[in-house]
């Protein structure tokens, strides 16, 4: 009876390092999304920061058109 017992406590911690093993692996898989995540992020941010420096630069290039409008 005792070498059952051992059998079964055998093919349970088989399965548990099987689990382990799986889970590993999806921690793998989802540290890689998270840094793709990631790069998206900061790449959108940088767009951003770019969009809005331009945004800026036009408005204060209109500003600049109207009020040599204005003096006209």
């Amino acid at each position: 009876m005792s070498l059952e017992i051992l059998d079964q406590l055998e093919e349970k911690i088989k399965q548990a390092v099987e689990t382990i093993q799986l889970l590993q692996l999806e921690i793998e898989e989802l540290k890689e999304k998270n840094n793709q995540s990631q790069q998206a992020y900061d790449a959108l941010r940088n767009e951003n920061e770019q969009l809005k420096s331009e945004h800026q630069n036009w408005q204060e290039r209109l500003r600049s058109l109207l009020g040599k409008i204005d003096n006209v």
